[in-house]
């Protein structure tokens, strides 16, 4: 009797062929017969395109819905980052451009108002899980890994892009002080209320959720099914339910840890912990509002490109690795710091640590592509590091800035950029730390699958 063998799409992607449910007739013909072709395979094949843009080398149905996805998904998201940021470093701005006198703010009451905003968004956090902003995003970005670098750091480098955009707005209204009674600090606030509620409306018309229970009226049932697919190949788990054992597995990880340490060594490790320390600087050498609000944005310029610089080389040169940049940005932090801590250096050299000292901001949407990936295998972990990630590096700064960033040291924090060379040296070990343990946990599960 002929006997049958099913070959499974894994298999078939791991032959390096197109991923294909196969059925092979044993009979006396030994006849292959090809059931059906997927569009999309488990290791996508990479030419020199995919440095450029990842889905020039992928199938017209792959790409098509890569296209709507990225229109959607990374649009909003980084339009509501861009706003986020602009909403949050306005109050930097308008304290360099008048608030401060206008208020008498002569003391820490920045760092107060920062603070304030801090604790609320830690405490907001905490119902929702990885729902905040953030890591809401991050988590439901999560591309496959050839993809996801990119995606995280565009999203993230609008929020430098926010931060540009609020001292060109500030010294344009600044033109309008005295205007209906205002201030031209007042009327920055007043501009910034009227652009985020369009673009939270559209997120929720337009928002896809995860594959699994998306119903995102754009999609079709076909390409939800192609994103499920390749989920799958990512090893992405399924949603899942929270059980004590599940705590247990994730709690006993290393994952939580590590991935929690290291971003909280990058989000207190850079922007002067939210304080205005190139604004501040400019303000004292004697700089007009407008350069103190214009200035400081080639600052956010050059991070942003630094952003795209880590995200492409991390997934096309550096073959996925996230740690390189890290280690780059961190070297970067400890030599801008360092020479800040000493100030007493020549003014082009100071310029020059101001302008290139934002550029370590943009590895963060690399600790979340890695967490993404180490944690791929199992949904609630993944969830819940994120969160942790984002929380806790939250939890830090609520504080640290009112020890180390005080508004009575501006603009010389010598406190501050001491600090931050040694959170620079936390992130540089934390990094390789957590290199070496991927590294070994996914040999031991190399291991443990050659003998299954």
């Amino acid at each position: 009797m002929a006997s049958k063998e099913i070959i499974s799409s894994k298999d078939a992607a791991e032959a390096g062929g197109d991923v294909t449910t196969k059925v092979v007739d044993r009979s006396d013909s030994d006849s292959t017969h090809t059931q059906s072709s997927s569009p999309v395979v488990q290791k996508p094949k990479q030419t020199w395109r995919s440095y450029f843009w990842d889905t020039l080398d992928k199938s017209p149905e792959e790409r098509r819905f890569l296209f709507k996805l990225d229109a959607v998904i990374l649009t909003f998201a980084s339009l509501g980052y861009f706003i986020k940021y602009l909403d949050q470093v306005n109050i930097n701005s308008a304290f360099v451009s008048g608030m401060k006198e206008d208020l008498g703010l002569y003391g820490n009451q920045l760092n107060y108002m920062v603070a304030c905003w801090t604790v609320g968004y830690v405490i907001g956090e905490i119902p929702r899980a990885e729902s905040t902003y953030y890591p809401g995003i991050q988590y439901v970005i999560g591309n496959r890994k050839d993809e996801l670098a990119k995606r995280s750091c565009i999203f993230h480098a609008s929020g430098s892009i926010g931060s540009m955009f609020s001292g060109y707005l500030m010294a344009a209204v600044y033109k309008l002080n005295g205007e209906s009674g205002f201030k031209g600090w007042q009327w920055l606030f007043i501009i910034n209320t009227t652009i985020s509620l369009p673009i939270a409306i559209a997120g929720f018309f337009f928002f896809p959720d995860v594959p699994e229970i998306t119903r995102a009226w754009w999609l079709t049932k076909d390409e939800i099914a192609l994103a499920k697919k390749r989920m799958e190949f990512e090893g992405r788990a399924n949603r899942g339910t929270y059980t004590k054992a599940k705590f247990r597995k994730i709690f006993t990880s290393w994952h939580i840890y590590a991935l929690t340490l290291l971003y909280i060594f990058f989000n207190n490790g850079s922007g002067y912990g939210s304080q205005p320390a190139f604004s501040l600087w400019l303000k004292s050498e004697g700089y007009s509002v407008t350069a103190i609000n214009s200035y400081p944005t080639i600052a956010s310029a050059i991070a942003v490109v630094f952003t795209y610089i880590y995200a492409w080389t991390s997934d096309s040169v550096f073959k996925g690795a996230r740690w390189p940049p890290m280690i780059f940005s961190g070297v970067v932090n400890i030599i801008t710091n360092t020479s800040l801590a000493v100030w007493n250096i020549p003014v082009g050299w100071k310029w020059f640590c101001y302008i290139i000292g934002m550029i370590g901001g943009g590895i963060s949407g690399l600790t979340f592509a890695w967490a993404h990936e180490i944690c791929s295998d199992d949904n609630e972990e993944r969830a819940l590091v994120v969160a942790s990630m984002n929380e806790m590096a939250y939890v830090v700064q609520a504080w640290l800035p009112l020890i180390i960033w005080q508004q009575v040291e501006a603009p010389r924090y010598h406190k501050g950029f001491i600090t931050m060379v040694f959170i620079a040296a936390g992130l540089i070990v934390t990094s390789l730390s957590i290199r070496v343990l991927h590294h070994r946990e996914r040999a031991r599960k190399a291991r443990s699958a050659s003998l299954e």
